[in-house]
């Protein structure tokens, strides 16, 4: 069975070394009232949270994975064997208020330290954490543009994680096209609406893990326009609370089935129905899509985590493994009284093992420089900082969730084939992890969507500008540090794939605005995302290699920590980082190669609207 341990040291280095976050943190008055910025109260919580993750959630994940969720015939859903205790255990430690608003029950925690528990729950049982993570992607929404009468309600319930949320987009006719959804919003003409419809791919839509689940649901109000500008977004309960806020009738929307899926099986994935359910306006008419990417941006971050964390378990499996798996000879004999050596001396071993710790390490420190984000964007007194940090993190979702989605999905097959034909048994648990993390890529937007976004939406839509204010950035750390004895090849390769991003950005623009522009546009956007996050994954290890070298050069590194990010990183400059030279050649060719003649490719002719 798969173990897991939380990568505390690395997470620690991160957050106090690279990030300065506590002093950060400390700086905004809404930290410091609530005294939540201290360096050991936020280390003191993270300990916990590796002892709750690594004692309740790692035993569960296989039972999850084998039993799966039960729908009954009255459309009820048991989760697997402990999970319902395991969520009671998680709420009564306070968990699910830790990054939550005190008005509302919260304990004013940064999202910095919410980020790393869901990291942290992900690799230990990522279909259990799908259930509290649904739930603060509610909040969130609800928080920012609820009414104060549905606030009160509903938010200290979500906090105390009595009742849970999802997110109901999805329609069997529309996936990601959410502008052709057909449910409906009738007005009952008491403040309420009556909604009716199917959605389907609900992740945690029906389970007995909680007193009540609160749906929010997009659906077209009779008489708004057709598209995307006629969605509003309700707000579903499974039971109508009571006056008193305890779960009262039993509303209109049922679970019709549960879909059978590759993985994240622990997950109820429910088709929910809706039948003259009763619901309320969450926000304003119309406005729907607006206020529902509050949730998907939260979800989008949280399935980077997943990815993240999914790719830091396969990599802690497969690094044990390999340290006591023994095949072959290696010049010199590591074993020579032995017929075999461990198979980490050998260098292809070696190249995969390196390769996950290097793109895990990177993406954590991206995930907690946008949590820290985050923190700023929401709690700093200073206008113009909010702004550089909305900007940030508007600009970097789409990578975290690709990216890191990309690259989790990669780690866990590369560290299934550490394995070699036992990680393709079930008894090891490699195989569990490849079919968990195949689903990142795929929900909150295909990782193709999201490429999308960052290039047509994030970039080019804003003229480059969020793009020039990170470049700002990549070139002040490269002259600072320009000819430095240990990084100074780094902010070299570093520099000039920074440039060339600028070009290459300033290309698919001039094309863009040429006939057939936006095919331009589409056949490069997975490229030049991939292209991105590995600029940005440098400009982050040639940080965590400037602080790692400074601390080895003070004779600090007495356990060996530094050393291994000074090596991690050479690994990634020398291995990874190069990718970049292929994927410019690949952005550069364009459409061309991709429009070509249907019929004679593909056995299918076009039917063009007025051809």
């Amino acid at each position: 069975m798969p173990t897991y341990k939380a990568p505390l040291r690395d997470i620690k280095f991160l957050m106090n070394e690279l990030l300065g976050a506590p002093e950060q943190l400390g700086k905004m008055p809404y930290y410091a009232q609530n005294e939540t910025a201290d360096q050991d109260l936020l280390e003191q919580v993270l300990d916990e949270a590796a002892r709750f993750v690594e004692t309740e959630l790692v035993p569960l994940n296989v039972v999850g994975d084998r039993e799966g969720c039960v729908r009954h015939d009255d459309g009820e859903v048991t989760t697997p064997t402990g999970f319902k205790a395991a969520y009671k255990k998680y709420r009564d430690a306070g968990w699910p208020a830790l990054d939550a608003d005190p008005a509302f029950g919260g304990q004013g925690m940064p999202h910095l330290i919410s980020n790393v528990l869901v990291e942290m729950m992900n690799s230990a049982n990522v279909a259990w954490s799908m259930y509290p993570g649904l739930s603060h992607g509610a909040y969130s929404a609800l928080h920012a543009v609820g009414s104060q009468e549905l606030k009160d309600l509903y938010l200290p319930k979500l906090v105390s994680g009595e009742w849970t949320g999802t997110m109901c987009l999805t329609e069997p006719h529309a996936g990601t096209d959410l502008g052709i959804i057909r449910t409906k919003a009738s007005d009952n003409g008491d403040g309420t609406y009556a909604i009716t419809g199917t959605k389907i791919f609900i992740s945690a839509g029906e389970h007995d893990m909680a007193d009540n689940i609160l749906h929010l649901v997009l659906a077209r109000l009779d008489g708004s326009p057709q598209g995307t500008k006629g969605i509003s977004l309700f707000l579903v309960p499974k039971y109508i609370p009571t006056a008193d806020g305890t779960p009262g009738e039993r509303n209109g929307v049922i679970c019709g089935s549960l879909e059978h899926k590759m993985g994240i099986n622990g997950n109820a994935t429910a088709v929910l129905n809706f039948d003259g359910a009763r619901g309320w306006l969450v926000g304003e008419i119309n406005k729907g899509m607006n206020h529902m990417f509050i949730m998907m941006n939260a979800a989008r971050l949280g399935t980077g985590l997943q990815g993240l964390g999914l790719g830091e378990v396969a990599y802690q499996n497969a690094l044990t493994y390999a340290k006591d798996r023994t095949q072959m000879r290696h010049e010199p004999r590591v074993n020579p009284g032995e017929q075999a050596d461990p198979i980490i001396v050998h260098p292809d071993v070696r190249r995969m093992l390196l390769t996950g710790k290097a793109y895990t390490e990177a993406g954590r420190a991206l995930a907690m420089w946008l949590a820290l984000s985050l923190d700023v964007e929401h709690h700093h007194t200073d206008e113009k900082a909010r702004k550089e940090a909305a900007d940030l993190v508007a600009l970097l979702t789409p990578i975290a969730k690709a990216f890191m989605t990309d690259n989790g999905f990669n780690i866990a097959v590369q560290s299934q084939q550490v394995y070699g034909g036992h990680g393709f048994i079930k008894e090891w648990g490699m195989e569990q992890f490849v079919r968990d993390a195949r689903i990142g890529q795929i929900y909150e937007g295909t990782n193709g969507i999201q490429a999308l976004d960052l290039l047509g939406r994030k970039v080019l839509m804003d003229g480059g500008k969020k793009l020039q204010k990170l470049a700002a950035t990549l070139q002040e750390f490269a002259e600072e540090h320009e000819g430095d004895e240990h990084i100074g090849d780094y902010v070299n390769q570093l520099g000039k794939a920074a440039q060339q991003l600028g070009s290459l950005t300033m290309v698919i623009g001039q094309k863009a605005m040429q006939e057939g522009g936006a095919d331009e546009v589409n056949a490069a956007a997975v490229d030049y995302l991939r292209y991105f996050g590995h600029v940005v994954y440098g400009y982050l290890w040639a940080r965590m290699a400037k602080v790692a070298q400074d601390r080895i050069d003070a004779g600090q590194d007495r356990d060996g920590f530094y050393l291994s990010k000074v090596q991690t990183a050479k690994f990634y400059f020398a291995k990874l980082f190069p990718e970049t030279k292929a994927l410019a050649a690949t952005i550069k060719a364009g459409n061309e190669s991709i429009a070509v003649d249907d019929k004679a490719v593909f056995g299918w002719e076009k039917a063009l609207v007025g051809a």
